[in-house]
């Protein structure tokens, strides 16, 4: 099973497969996730420091464009991690006093 590496938080074993929000989720890490998973909201990006992911959504190229979001991070709710991977959270919980969110779907 793959690793999950959060930036001066620890790290943790996660199944081959899951969604990288649920994963941070699931670990305590309190990641926002506004809109419930849907890449609309862009509050779970992440910037990628290291490790294996899938290439941009086409979800995730619209929000971008939308958004004007830096081309650098990406959403967790569109990744799923197929390998150890060590990230940065930009937005959770605890740095932007809001609630987290519906919990995403599987």
């Amino acid at each position: 099973m793959p690793y999950v590496t959060v930036f001066d938080q620890g790290t943790f074993e996660v199944e081959m497969g899951k969604k990288l929000v649920l994963a941070l989720e699931d670990n305590g890490i309190n990641i926002l996730h506004r809109c419930g998973g849907k890449a609309k909201c862009t509050t779970c990006r992440v910037e990628i420091l290291a490790g294996d992911f899938l290439e941009v959504t086409h979800k995730e190229k619209k929000v971008f464009e939308e958004k004007g979001m830096e081309d650098h991070l990406r959403l967790s709710c569109q990744i799923y991690v197929n390998g150890d991977i060590t990230i940065r959270p930009i937005k959770t919980v605890e740095n932007s006093g809001l609630p987290a969110g519906p919990r995403p779907e599987e």
